[in-house]
């Protein structure tokens, strides 16, 4: 890591959106360091990659669920960054690790209900918590939500509400950081063709064609449509954006 440089921590790192935002923000001159859950190989094929871009990278499996791992994770990634750069600081942390949830109300169990409110609400809350000591001054937090708070789809009750929380808890972040010129953003994608949902966007002709009549640009949503709009909010020019929400999503569901 260069001492120089700024530094980006993203979960779910190793594919998808998370990969691709990995990239998008190295190509901005920034470094990454990104978790992955269990593919260590896709994940060193990110890290490969953005080093062949010039900057540094590094790779940790970091499960979001088990909050009682996250001591170790921080403690891991700032021993890390205090080696190679002297500091156990860095700059951005993107939440973006995260699981679908496919079910109609009637069919929704308690189970699922608690995964999907570890995953992306008590796993992100407590992960930003942990991190802040870390982050410096006049960095950001972005965490990744959905069009599905705005728009609704049959089925997505229980991803949606939790991803409304996240978007509820971006905004008392910005409030309480302010003091630390920390930003606190939203970015929330409208469908994507990546294998998130085991890929029924992109692999679903009938659903892919669905989403894409609905979507004022003509078609359904690919992963270089975020990575860029995540990498810009840890630019410079980005610094007067705060408490936002961003959907990227190309004008679904008008």
């Amino acid at each position: 890591m260069n001492t120089k440089n700024k530094i980006a921590v993203i979960t779910g790192g190793s594919r998808g959106l998370g990969k691709n935002m990995a990239i998008a923000i190295a190509k901005k001159g920034i470094d990454v360091v990104i978790t992955y859950n269990s593919n260590k190989e896709k994940a060193e094929e990110v890290v490969s990659e953005i080093q062949s871009l010039g900057q540094n990278a590094f790779a940790f499996q970091l499960d979001t669920r088990k909050v009682g791992t996250f001591d170790a994770f921080i403690e891991a990634v700032t021993d890390h960054l205090q080696e190679k750069t002297g500091s156990p600081n860095f700059d951005f942390l993107i939440n973006n690790a995260g699981t679908a949830l496919y079910a109609p109300i009637t069919e929704v169990t308690e189970n699922q209900v608690e995964e999907m409110f570890d995953i992306h609400y008590k796993g992100m809350f407590f992960l930003t918590q942990k991190a802040l000591p870390f982050i410096n001054a006049g960095g950001g937090v972005i965490n990744v939500s959905s069009g599905l708070t705005r728009f609704t789809l049959p089925g997505s009750s229980v991803y949606a509400s939790v991803k409304t929380a996240v978007e509820t808890f971006t905004r008392y972040l910005a409030k309480e950081l302010g003091e630390r010129r920390i930003r606190a953003n939203v970015v929330a994608p409208g469908a994507i063709e990546t294998d998130f949902g085991g890929g029924r966007t992109r692999d679903n002709k009938d659903i892919n064609a669905m989403i894409a009549g609905n979507t004022a640009l003509g078609r359904v949503g690919l992963p270089d449509d975020i990575g860029g709009v995540v990498a810009f909010l840890c630019t410079e020019e980005a610094y007067w954006i705060n408490a936002q929400r961003i959907e990227v999503s190309g004008g679904q569901s008008l």
